[in-house]
């Protein structure tokens, strides 16, 4: 029998495993217990050939076209089972470029409603982006410069793809997408824009960007988000932090439980359900 692998193709037979290629091109590793190799040419085809001596078999490895398909061919009744992986390359990890110090990647739910909550008066500014966007690629040095020009902002990275079902809580359908905060004002703006509408970014900052106080703690997230959140458990569902449902007051009475007796207050919510408050 015979199977094909291309370099970087991982090859496992019996007790051990054969790796075709490596970071220099044409290499071939083994286990050191698998067995031995040994380089010369096919007897058949006159071809450069790679002879390995694997867990007592011997494979014949034959390059017929010099930098064409690895031909690999094994005894009867050797079974072999071809695995290939895809690695992305650091140097392809466009985002992870030339951040500056005030540049947070954002990775929960969670960590970006802490994140506007600690944020006090600074202006925080939400980058949305995909690693596939080729518009959000393009633009991103550009929003570095932004950053570090702009030393007293935040600036909140957040990845659509591993964090898309906070994004779409969020009513993120469009990228790159921004959005300003700052104290208790909350969001102050939110757009798209790309490298031909730059400017959008840049009027934003200069329009928001002036150091100024705001009385009250930051405000963050709009209240229906956090809900949103919280529903698709993002977000822990903590009442204290959540927002009360508005609506009439029914009743407030003491009732007995157990041994004990508490107030409770009924009330009836705007879609018409009730609501218990103890």
């Amino acid at each position: 029998m015979s199977c094909f692998g291309k370099v970087g193709t991982n090859i496992s037979g019996l007790n051990g495993a054969l790796v075709v290629g490596s970071k220099a091109k044409g290499a071939v590793g083994l286990p050191s217990s698998s067995g031995s190799l040994s380089f010369g040419e096919s007897e058949k085809t006159k071809f450069p050939a790679l002879r390995i001596d694997f867990m007592g078999k011997q494979l014949v490895l034959s390059d017929k076209r010099a930098l064409g398909d690895w031909s690999v061919k094994a005894p009867s009744g050797f079974s072999l089972r071809a695995q290939a992986s895809i690695c992305v390359s650091r140097a392809m990890r466009w985002w992870e470029k030339t951040l500056q110090p005030n540049m947070v990647e954002i990775n929960s739910a969670q960590e970006l409603v802490d994140s506007l909550l600690n944020a006090g008066d600074r202006l925080v500014v939400v980058d949305f982006y995909s690693p596939g966007c080729g518009g959000c690629k393009a633009l991103h040095p550009k929003i570095c410069q932004l950053a570090e020009s702009n030393p007293g902002a935040i600036f909140l990275k957040v990845n659509y793809e591993e964090l898309r079902t906070m994004c779409q809580c969020l009513h993120i359908h469009v990228l790159p997408f921004f959005r300003f905060y700052r104290g208790s004002e909350g969001r102050l703006c939110s757009f798209s824009c790309t490298n031909a509408t730059i400017k959008k970014f840049k009027d934003a900052m200069a329009k928001y960007g002036v150091e100024r106080c705001s009385i009250g703690p930051a405000k963050g997230l709009d209240d229906s988000e956090l809900v949103k959140l919280a529903e698709f458990g993002e977000i822990p569902r903590d009442l204290r932090r959540l927002p009360v449902p508005t609506g009439n007051m029914v009743m407030t009475s003491l009732e007995k439980s157990g041994s004990e007796k508490r107030a409770v207050t009924r009330m009836e919510t705007e879609d018409k359900s009730p609501l218990i408050i103890v």
